[in-house]
């Protein structure tokens, strides 16, 4: 059996799309697709008219025809919108979502997968993110209808999913629980998503994925392997350098004098402990160099997780005129403690033009249209709501939220799905503005590039980090 040693990063949304993951699938190694926001992707990606045909034709082998036709017709724009156009919203996920998204959610991540494991024979993961908790049920079915090898999830402590895959390798519904500010410690709350219910008369049994997760403590990383039931499959050990959320400093939030958060020792692993747990990991944050994968090898570790590198390469999902500036100016990069909505750090590269500059987000009106990192609430009167610390001040502050906790906070859901070219677009003109994020292996990017060149291909990376060859000399 083939030894992978990449294990490509998952980068939402869409930024490791069918495209980044199949192009390192080809080249041998496993490919990770993103399914955060796929949903809203999937329809955003039919308004603009689908011109390649390929969502149509990843709909066209979904399992239920009749779901896929609906898609189509509710979604699908001829020739695409009008670039200035807004596009067609769908709804927020709540406890109860409708049919209807969850269809939508379902065909989503099927279109991903499926795409991605196209022209290869090596495997593909998803990833998903623990906070991003009421699509996720529908995204892993989704993805394990298109044959799916791998659910990669962190930002949290996933320790449900291995028996959601279980469930649904049978055809049976699974829940998660859903955490609840305000709820009484009896009180039981839970999302719930019923494979027979969707698919119908198309229900099968389905390969069931292995499960990674990603984590950034040998507390964790025990928790995950001898507490979680049925275990964890492997874990994907991040450091703080890699970009994305950041899990929190275990000494408590203390902020540097460029207000970045302060890590010490007690946020470093140690991975003969991990080693010792006897199940495949893999190594990621800073990791993505040349030299790096050998030393993760014979620190006991399957491989590397690679994300930064890929994501400014030639096949990632980021704009064009994105990865353009990334690669001409190398911006730096700063681990924000407030942008996230999730109370996590959050690295946010600073480019000019984007919401990481304050007068360019102090131009963005408030607003919560996507709501993936919303969170529940409480009600007074014992219903559910929702509220997103990046959402207008008074609105959150009126559902028994802190101001305090509004201040600096950046919508996310809107700026990642900007950056993949598929902008909200409202009726007052304004276009929703970029905001990238990055690991600190940032700085490394040009050096992979060849002199001369002004991209590099995701099999190029590839070769350069398992050669061990000087960067730009491969």
């Amino acid at each position: 059996m083939k030894e992978y040693r990449i294990l490509q990063g998952g980068m939402g949304a869409g930024v490791s799309d069918w495209r980044l993951a199949r192009a390192v699938g080809e080249s041998g190694e496993i490919g990770v697709v993103s399914g955060t926001a796929m949903d809203v992707i999937l329809a955003r990606r039919l308004q603009n008219g689908d011109k390649d045909g390929q969502m149509r034709k990843a709909l066209a082998a979904f399992p239920a025809r009749e779901i896929a036709e609906r898609i189509i017709k509710t979604y699908f724009i001829e020739g695409g919108k009008a670039e200035n156009a807004p596009y067609k919203q769908i709804e927020m996920y709540t406890m109860t979502p409708s049919k209807e998204l969850q269809e939508l959610t379902v065909a989503a991540n099927f279109c991903e997968v499926f795409l991605a494991k196209e022209g290869h024979s090596n495997p593909i993961g998803i990833n998903l993110m623990e906070k991003v908790i009421l699509p996720n049920l529908a995204s892993i079915y989704g993805a394990m209808l298109a044959g799916v090898d791998y659910i990669v999830m962190g930002a949290g402590i996933p320790r449900e999913i291995p028996a959601v895959l279980d469930s649904y390798a049978t055809g049976e519904d699974a829940s998660l629980r859903l955490s609840v500010a305000g709820a009484e410690k009896d009180e039981d709350y839970k999302i719930t998503f019923s494979p027979r219910e969707i698919m119908g008369e198309y229900l099968t049994e389905l390969k069931r994925p292995k499960f990674y997760a990603i984590v950034s403590s040998n507390i964790l990383a025990t928790t995950m392997v001898k507490k979680t039931k049925p275990a964890v499959d492997g874990l994907v050990i991040e450091h703080s350098s890699a970009g994305g959320h950041n899990a929190p400093p275990r000494g408590g939030m203390e902020l540097d004098a460029k207000g970045e958060p302060i890590y010490t020792d007690k946020d470093e692993v140690e991975l003969d402990k991990v080693k010792s747990l006897g199940v495949p990991f893999w190594l990621g944050g800073s990791w993505g160099e040349p030299g790096k994968l050998k030393a993760a090898i014979a620190a006991g570790a399957q491989g590397i997780q690679v994300g930064t590198i890929f994501a400014f390469c030639k096949e990632s999902g980021f704009v064009d005129s994105i990865k353009k500036a990334i690669i001409e100016r190398i911006p730096e990069v700063f681990t924000d403690p407030k942008a996230s909505p999730t109370g996590f750090p959050f690295k946010v590269v600073s480019l000019h033009d984007t919401l990481s500059e304050l007068e360019t987000y102090l131009k963005r009106p408030r607003i919560c249209n996507l709501g993936y990192l919303r969170s529940l609430y409480k009600k007074a009167d014992g219903t559910i709501g929702y509220r997103c610390a990046a959402e207008p001040e008074d609105a959150y502050v009126s559902k028994g939220g802190l101001r305090e906790e509004t201040e600096g906070r950046k919508c996310l859901c809107n700026a990642l799905v900007a950056n993949i070219g598929l902008p909200t677009v409202y009726k007052n003109g304004y276009i929703e503005q970029y905001l990238v994020t990055a690991g600190e292996t940032l700085k490394k990017v040009r050096e992979f590039i060849k002199d001369g060149k002004e991209s590099i291909s995701a099999a190029e990376i590839i070769e350069i980090l398992l050669h061990d060859t000087a960067p730009g000399k491969a």
